[in-house]
């Protein structure tokens, strides 16, 4: 349940908090006193939209905080919006996301508004009210459903895509088998292309690298004295006086493994001189082998791994050409099979949706003749669609007639705003039960009611209250008289600007206000007994 809420700088609420407490609490004012802005700042608190507009005129930000109860958890929301349009979330004093204050308020507190009752003329939204009642008889057929749903329309493209490629494919199969076959005449290797170029490299400069490669192993092994011959020479001499000292003992090892390690370097580089032979025709071959990979880089792809993932597309489109009968066959079994896992799932969610249906018929029946619809008669009709949906194959429809002798009709043919009222009022009752939402919050639940009507709507909120908190705005005296908890919007001016303030009432405080709703600003004895009587006959 919702425990408290203080708002600051919120539109024309300077700061204001109001204790809510169990059962049914009131909420009453003249208008444009600023009731609806009080349920604009509880459904901020609730993970609604942010909007800078909101912000008091002259100030910086606008605080909203909720503490509520659920589960006997404790938590206390803050909603932040700054005149710039940042907006901050907190959860116990931790920064959250809007969709983490969303999940914790949906259990929490349901708001009910004017848009509501124009949801449920739209028959669209009747499945969804259906599916609402007792959720978890259908949820894991409706999960199912969503994942058998979705791997047909996933057969339905693929088959739909190859399709389409028919005709391209007959087409093409010439041109797909053409650059495949050049593809795979070259026999190409990842990363040739950069050994070719290094061979090239060599041989067109191979007289120049043998002449210098030539000149390096004369210097070092070959002429007289060589360096070879100055390091022998070097090493020896340090060898005969190694044996006086041990650090030149260590020099002696030292230039004893530089003498045996250039030794190995001159054998490689004569080896590098033995090996370069000049070779037009290689040279030639080097070229054309090079040639032919940049002319294939240019038409398929600009590196061998590209070249060799096009030509494995190719072969992947040659298959289906080739084999497209089969595969044309093979992805309609899929696609009907998937079909056939998908209509199972919904039939199977139909026969729970009619079960659920006539047991809801029956609860809103029982309300609507507890809110003063005695002649109101109520069907949900579940009628097949043509190919089936996300939701299943239903077309769901709540019929119905509110005078004796009237034939079942759609809601938004034969209801008025009173009426709608009270059936969404019988709505949120059944439902909510069943979602176990602690806090019910009404805004224009009075919207086009009076008189004996307004009693019974009145006398119902009290009875719903008995489980489960109650927060309602109202104008009606007959249902603010039948409140628990009554509070008062009122708003001041001065010179400059306007405050809104939210008052408690006390019994004979909840008298005057009734009796200013029942007389405006004329309040005499006898509305003062009339709101006494009010009161009396809500208890």
């Amino acid at each position: 349940m919702i425990n408290h809420i203080s708002i600051k700088n919120f539109a024309i609420i300077e700061n204001t908090e109001i204790d809510f407490q169990e059962g049914l609490n009131i909420i009453t004012g003249e208008t444009g006193s600023g009731k609806s802005i009080v349920i604009e700042a509880i459904s901020l608190a609730l993970g609604s939209r942010a909007d800078s507009s909101y912000v008091r005129t002259g100030t910086d930000k606008a605080v909203i905080q909720l503490a509520g109860t659920l589960n006997d958890e404790d938590y206390v929301i803050t909603r932040e919006i700054t005149a710039n349009g940042k907006n901050l979330c907190r959860i116990n004093g931790e920064i959250v996301t809007l969709a983490q204050v969303n999940r914790l308020s949906s259990k929490l507190a349901d708001i009910h508004g004017q848009y509501d009752n124009q949801s449920l003329l739209n028959p669209d939204y009747h499945i969804v009210l259906l599916d609402s009642y007792k959720n978890s008889d259908s949820k894991e057929i409706k999960e199912n459903l969503a994942e058998k749903y979705s791997t047909y329309m996933q057969c339905r493209k693929e088959l739909a895509q190859l399709l389409s490629m028919e005709k391209e494919n007959a087409r093409q199969l010439d041109f797909y088998k053409y650059e495949a076959n050049e593809i795979e005449k070259a026999n190409l290797v990842i990363g040739e292309d950069a050994d070719l170029s290094e061979r090239i490299s060599l041989l067109q400069n191979s007289e120049k690298i043998f002449d210098n490669v030539s000149k390096a192993y004369q210097c070092m092994y070959d002429e007289s004295p060589s360096v070879m011959d100055g390091l022998n020479l070097a090493t020896k001499s340090i060898e005969e006086i190694a044996v006086y000292a041990q650090g030149i003992a260590s020099l002696y090892e030292e230039i004893n493994d530089i003498y045996y390690r250039l030794e190995e370097l001159c054998h490689q580089i004569r080896e590098v001189k033995e090996s370069i032979v000049f070779s037009p025709a290689e040279l030639d071959e080097a070229i054309a082998r090079l040639d032919l990979i940049d002319g294939l880089k240019k038409k398929y792809g600009s590196t061998i791994e590209e070249i060799l993932e096009y030509e494995a597309n190719l072969q992947k489109k040659l298959s289906i050409a080739e084999n497209f009968d089969e595969e044309k066959k093979s992805m309609m079994i899929a696609l009907k099979n998937a079909k056939a896992n998908l209509l199972e799932c919904c039939s199977e969610l139909t026969k729970v949706r009619k079960e659920k249906a006539l047991e809801l018929e029956q609860s809103i029946q029982k309300e609507l003749h507890d809110l003063n619809f005695k002649d109101s008669l109520v069907k949900i009709s579940i009628e097949p669609l043509e190919e089936p949906s996300e939701s299943g194959m239903d077309k769901v429809e709540i019929l119905i007639t509110t005078n004796k002798g009237e034939p079942l009709k759609p809601l938004y043919k034969i209801v008025s705003g009173g009426e709608m009222s009270r059936i969404m009022l019988a709505f949120k009752n059944i439902i909510s039960s069943y979602d176990q939402i602690p806090t019910l919050i009404f805004d224009e639940i009075d919207n086009g009611i009076s008189g004996i009507t307004a009693s019974i709507v009145g006398k119902k909120l009290k009875e719903i209250s008995a489980q489960r908190q109650i927060i309602c705005i109202t104008h009606l005296p007959q249902i603010a008289a039948c409140g628990q908890y009554n509070f008062r919007i009122f708003k001041e001016s001065d010179d400059t600007n306007t405050f809104t303030y939210v008052q408690p009432l006390s019994e004979d405080e909840k008298i005057m206000e009734i009796a200013r709703l029942l007389g405006g600003t004329s309040i005499t004895e006898t509305t003062l007994m009339t709101a006494k009587e009010l009161i009396e006959n809500a208890h």
